[in-house]
C-alpha cells in the first residue's frame, strides 16, 4: 500500500457516511496511486529524453530534438493537474463534511434549530439575549452525506468584548461555510442581516412559525418557514440541504484530491510544470531541473522518482551502453 491508501483505509475506518465510505473505499483501492503514479511516469519519460539529449547526444541513436517531444504532453499533464485540483474542494467535503452555518440576530432560534435538527439538546437555549457566544457544531448525516451545523452567536450592535469576539467568529465561520442559513424571526420580521456581502450560498429561513398566522406565511419560493417547536417545515429545509449535496453523488467515485497536503504537493507540481513549459528560452538543463523538481514534488504524495529510474527509461528507449 502507498501513503494515499494507508490515508484512505484511515479514511474508511473513520468513515460516518455513505459518500464518505465509497471515497474512502477508492482511495483505499488505489484510485489516486494510479492516477498520480500515471502522472510520474509522464514525467519521468520527459525528465529521461530530456537527459538523454544532454548526457548521450554524441550517440548516433539520439538525434538533437529528442527533448522537444515532450513539452505537449507536460502541457497537457498541467492541464490535467489544473482539471483535478478544481475539484479539491469538492474531496474534501466528501471526507471531511459540508459547512452549514446558522446565522441571524439573538433570539431568532438559532440554537433552537440546531437543537430540532440534531434531535438532541446541543446548544443552551435561552430567551436572554447572546447566551451563545462561541461556534457550536454538530454532525448530521443527510442524504448519506456528512454535514457540520453550526450554530453562532446572534449579531447585534453591542460593546460587550466577549459578545463581539463572538460576532467575529460568527463572520468568519460565515465566510468559510458552504450554505448559511440566514435566520428571520415571523414575529418582528427581522431582516437586517449582517450576511448580504458575503460570497457563500445563502438560504432565507424564517423561524417561529407556530407564532403567527398561517396568511403570514406567504414567502418567496427561495425562503422557507420552519418552527422547531412543531417541526413544521423541518422536512423541506433538510430536502433543500441535500438538494444542494446531490451533485456530490456524482463524484463520489472520481479521484479527487481530499488532503491538504495532496493539493499543496500538486500546486508545487503544477508549479514547475508549468514554468518547465513556457521557458521556452531558458536553457534545457533549468528547464530539466523545473521538471525534477515537479517530479519530487508528485512523489511525495505517493512514492518517489530516483536515478535508476531515469536511466532505466533512457535504457529502454535508445540502444545506450549496449
Amino acid at each position: 500500500m502507498d501513503l494515499t491508501a494507508v490515508e484512505g483505509l484511515s479514511d474508511l475506518i473513520r468513515a460516518e457516511t455513505e459518500s464518505q465510505r465509497k471515497q474512502a473505499l477508492g482511495q483505499a483501492g488505489g484510485h489516486l496511486r494510479l492516477l498520480y503514479e500515471g502522472w510520474a511516469k509522464r514525467l519521468t519519460y520527459a525528465r529521461a529524453m530530456i537527459e538523454a539529449e544532454i548526457d548521450f547526444s554524441d550517440e548516433e541513436d539520439i538525434p538533437g530534438s529528442v527533448a522537444d517531444r515532450v513539452w505537449p504532453d507536460m502541457q497537457t499533464l498541467a492541464d490535467e493537474i489544473k482539471q483535478h485540483l478544481a475539484g479539491a474542494r469538492t474531496g474534501e467535503i466528501l471526507r471531511s463534511g459540508f459547512q452549514v452555518a446558522l446565522v441571524g440576530a439573538p433570539n431568532v432560534g438559532k440554537s433552537s434549530l440546531l437543537n430540532a435538527l440534531a434531535q438532541r439538546d446541543v446548544a443552551i437555549v435561552s430567551d436572554v439575549p447572546g447566551t451563545t457566544r462561541d461556534v457550536i457544531q454538530t454532525r448530521l448525516d443527510i442524504g448519506g452525506h456528512l454535514v457540520l451545523l453550526m450554530d453562532t452567536a446572534g449579531i447585534r450592535a453591542s460593546d460587550n468584548p466577549v459578545e463581539l469576539e463572538g460576532m467575529r467568529r460568527t463572520l468568519m465561520t460565515a465566510e468559510s461555510a458552504d450554505l448559511v442559513l440566514e435566520l428571520r424571526s415571523l414575529i418582528d420580521r427581522t431582516e437586517t442581516t449582517p450576511v448580504d456581502t458575503l460570497a457563500s450560498e445563502r438560504l432565507v429561513v424564517w423561524t417561529k412559525s407556530d407564532l403567527v398566522d398561517n396568511a403570514t406565511l406567504e414567502l418567496p419560493g427561495t425562503e422557507l418557514a420552519v418552527s422547531s417547536k412543531t417541526g413544521y417545515g423541518l422536512d423541506a429545509l433538510l430536502q433543500s440541504i441535500a438538494g444542494r449535496l446531490s451533485s456530490l453523488d456524482q463524484t463520489s467515485d472520481e479521484a479527487l484530491p481530499t488532503r491538504e497536503r495532496h493539493i499543496t504537493l500538486l500546486k508545487d507540481c503544477l508549479k514547475e510544470v508549468q514554468a518547465a513549459v513556457i521557458g521556452v528560452d531558458a536553457p534545457i538543463e533549468i528547464r530539466s531541473e523545473l521538471l525534477r523538481v515537479a517530479s519530487g514534488a508528485l512523489g511525495k504524495i505517493t512514492g518517489s522518482v530516483d536515478v535508476e529510474q531515469l536511466l532505466g527509461v533512457i535504457f529502454s528507449e535508445f540502444c545506450v551502453g549496449k
